[in-house]
């Protein structure tokens, strides 16, 4: 399995990168460099990508030497994969030579030994780095592999820069390649590399927009330990906000930008279940609170802009107004989204991601707990999440109690209750029968989104009265959707009280 930490830097701090007196301070010996002509090979229906792989052929001096890699995953720039490799006669695929080392059984066994792949094969595209490598020795021990690529990806007559540090573990543990990188950025400005060449290189054959990604079902055993959970829930809400980082950063791709806050929002719902057991450092939670600002301000206006005056629209479409309002609202939304494209491609995201994924990598929690408070990592699963999902039911059930009426800070109160109820049992789940999970998802699901269109509503009157005053020309547009929007909430009180009476709690199993 190889491991490494990827990681993109601008080509004008390659010199800078060069002299750093981390590299002097723990190479081996001096920097060597090579020139690396890589093709990459895949059937005309993409065959080889559709297996999570990727097929080279790399020319090193005067030798061939093709790398098959499949599987494995992303967390914070850390890429795991198993790796492949054997020498060929020349620049072409030789897949037989590949055969006896993977497993027949596994997807890319049978890749290998299809005909109908091997007799399919074309080039897709080709990488052409000079690569400088530094061969470490950290102070932990650690052999790493750090090298500095420069380039470009080339397809026709496309080609898509490459300059990128990739920090391959040969021995040791894998935090420190987080540890390095941290003080490394200190002076050289990265950002995370997610993306491996041959991920840009597909893009760059088959360009598509990036695109908005929703979380994904994560699985739990009733065999796991509470920090087993903890682990994977918080890998899972990682995946879901750095899988919408390229969204973010390339411009104002609204879904992406919400797909990624609804990710940190589920992280620090995630961080409050278990907060009695586990805790991030307090500048850690400071921050996720940043990051969560810089995301909520865009989607703020968002919500208001494409989705709020577009309903109060539909319903008077005799308001000519609303244009003029829309459209200040459409400014400020992009222009916030530029402040969110900033933020998540600045040197300070860079070190919350890794320094976040250090500390679920590394369980960076046990650093301050004693030795008789550990045994709450180990305590089993079921218990744990049963205990969870029945605190949040009461404290839903509690808060709902006083819909009636309720002023629009109870509303929200509720609302927020709704969604941690919601995140909880998403995240359990897996723990409980399919029957009643999802009708009781469903139902949250249902709740949370009917409150949270009263929470737009007061979101929408606090920016309406922000553009209300400080355009004097907007005055009579903004009060008349802020007039509309109060009477339609004030409606809606005998909808969601009904929506209330309806909704049931799920069951669970007793202890």
């Amino acid at each position: 399995m190889e491991v490494e930490l990827k990681l993109l830097v601008d080509s004008h701090d390659a010199e800078a990168l060069h002299q750093h007196p981390l590299l002097k301070k723990y190479a081996t010996s001096k920097p060597h460099q090579q020139m690396l002509s890589s093709t990459y090979f895949d059937t005309p229906d993409l065959r080889i990508r559709r297996c999570d792989a990727g097929l080279r052929v790399r020319q090193l001096d005067n030798d061939w030497v093709q790398t098959l890699k499949g599987g494995g995953g992303v967390d914070g720039g850390l890429h795991s994969r198993h790796e492949w490799e054997s020498r060929v006669a020349g620049p072409a695929p030789d897949l037989a030579a590949l055969r006896d080392k993977v497993d027949r059984k596994s997807a890319w066994g049978r890749l290998v030994r299809s005909p109908a792949v091997e007799d399919r094969l074309l080039p897709v595209f080709t990488t052409q780095v000079k690569r400088t490598v530094w061969e470490l020795h950290l102070p932990q021990g650690d052999e790493v592999e750090f090298a500095l690529d420069q380039g470009n990806l080339e397809r026709g007559d496309r080609k898509v820069p490459i300059s990128e540090i990739e920090l391959e573990l040969k021995s040791g543990d894998p935090t420190h390649l987080f540890d390095f990188a941290l003080a490394l950025q200190q002076d050289i400005p990265m950002q995370i590399g997610n993306l491996s060449k041959a991920d840009r290189g597909y893009a760059l054959y088959a360009p598509q927009p990036a695109a908005a990604v929703k979380a994904t079902q994560l699985k739990l055993t009733k065999r796991m330990t509470v920090e087993q959970a903890f682990q994977a829930v918080i890998v899972n809400c990682m995946a879901q906000i750095q899988a919408n980082e390229a969204g973010v950063v390339q411009g104002d791709d609204a879904e992406s930008l919400h797909q990624m806050r609804v990710g940190l929002r589920r992280l620090r719902s995630a961080l409050g279940l278990f907060k009695e057991t586990l805790q991030p450092p307090e500048e850690m939670q400071q921050e996720l609170d940043w990051l969560g600002t810089q995301l909520g301000a865009a989607r703020d206006w968002d919500v208001l802009a494409g989705s709020t005056l577009p309903t109060v629209a539909e319903a008077v479409p005799e308001e000519t107004r609303l244009a003029a309002v829309r459209s200040a609202a459409l400014s400020q939304a992009s222009e916030k989204h530029e402040a969110a494209s900033a933020a998540v491609g600045s040197p300070r995201y860079t070190r919350l991601i890794l320094s976040f994924t250090r500390w679920v990598q590394g369980c960076g929690w046990r650093d301050a707990m004693l030795p008789q408070e550990r045994s709450r990592l180990a305590a089993r699963l079921t218990k744990f999440a049963r205990d969870t999902l029945v605190h949040d039911q009461r404290r839903l059930l509690k808060r709902g109690k006083r819909l009636q009426g309720a002023s629009p800070q109870a509303r929200h109160r509720v609302r927020i209750a709704a969604k941690k109820t919601r995140y909880a049992t998403e995240f359990f789940q897996s723990l409980y029968p399919v029957k009643k999970v999802r009708p009781y998802v469903k139902a949250l699901s249902t709740l949370q989104d009917e409150l949270g269109w009263l929470n737009d509503a007061a979101v929408a009157d606090r920016l309406l009265k922000q553009l209300q005053d400080d355009r004097a020309d907007l005055a009579g547009g903004t009060g008349f959707i802020r007039g509309y929007l109060a009477a339609r909430v004030e409606n809606d009180d005998r909808k969601i009280r009904k929506l209330w009476k309806n909704f049931a709690p799920m069951k669970l199993p007793c202890r």
